[in-house]
């Protein structure tokens, strides 16, 4: 059973690490912990790492923990400013929504690009009240993972699907 003092300093390093990451997602922005692309996704996940070894480890102190959260946030803010600048960056870093089914059909060949099956599918639909196959007029995995589903009576704006690959 650890001590009293090591669950204290625990307590402090989480706290005092709190503060860095709250103090640090105000300076950089809401985009901090975003998940609107795979850069974004991977960010968050180190800094949940780098985190967890300055609470749990008994290796990383917290100027490490400290400098390696701050490394993080830049490394975040230069990727989001180069990505909004320049078009090979972002193609870079960022996937593209693919469409796996349009006008209530399957597009098979996508849906085995993204290695979704016909039951991820219809489970997503579900969640959306699809309550039939010809109600949807699109269904698109995001560059998140997420998966959208686009359902109703009128046809889907074209500017909605920009950049979705078909």
């Amino acid at each position: 059973m650890p001590s009293t003092g090591t669950l204290l300093q625990a307590g402090i390093e989480a706290a005092v690490m709190v503060v860095v990451i709250l103090i640090l997602t105000r300076i950089n922005g809401l985009r901090s912990f975003s998940k609107m692309s795979g850069h974004d996704f991977v960010i968050t996940v180190a800094m949940g790492s780098v985190l967890a070894s300055v609470v749990v480890g008994t290796d990383t102190g917290v100027a490490i923990g400290i400098a390696a959260i701050v490394a993080l946030f830049v490394v975040q803010a230069i990727i989001g400013r180069l990505r909004t600048r320049f078009d090979v960056i972002r193609e870079a870093v960022d996937n593209t929504p693919l469409l796996v089914m349009e006008d209530g059909a399957f597009l098979d060949h996508n849906m085995r690009r993204a290695k979704l099956t016909r039951a991820d599918l219809i489970g997503k639909m579900r969640e959306a009240n699809v309550l039939r196959l010809d109600e949807v007029r699109a269904i698109v995995f995001e560059p998140t993972g997420d998966i959208s589903v686009l359902h109703g009576d009128r046809t889907v704006q074209d500017d909605l699907l920009e950049g979705v690959r078909r």
